[in-house]
């Protein structure tokens, strides 16, 4: 329950953070909804208090860029993690790790 109300945090602190650059406040529901992540959103905030974008446009960009780093970084564990599975598989064959 704890990690839901981080985020809930989180979430509100990105639509007030989009509202005090003049937008609207479902510009940035919608923003902290794709993010999906407090870490994510974290970044955004940084973004926004930093930068203080123009534009809507400008934010969504942002966005985008995060959430593509954040998919990158998921492929890169999902492959580090298929890696040491084979590994283990080259190392004590199939079925040679009895637990």
């Amino acid at each position: 329950m704890d990690n839901r109300i981080e985020w809930t945090r989180k979430h509100d602190e990105v639509v007030r953070a989009v509202e005090e650059l003049g937008f609207p406040g479902a510009l940035g529901d919608q923003i902290a909804r794709q993010l999906g992540s407090p870490k994510a959103m974290e970044r955004m905030l940084a973004y926004l208090y930093n930068v203080k974008p123009r534009s809507a446009e400008l934010i969504v960009d942002e966005m985008l860029a995060i959430c593509s780093d954040v998919d990158r970084w998921k492929d890169k564990k999902a492959a580090e993690e298929a890696n040491a599975r084979y590994n283990e598989i080259l190392y004590y064959g199939v079925g040679g790790d009895e637990e």
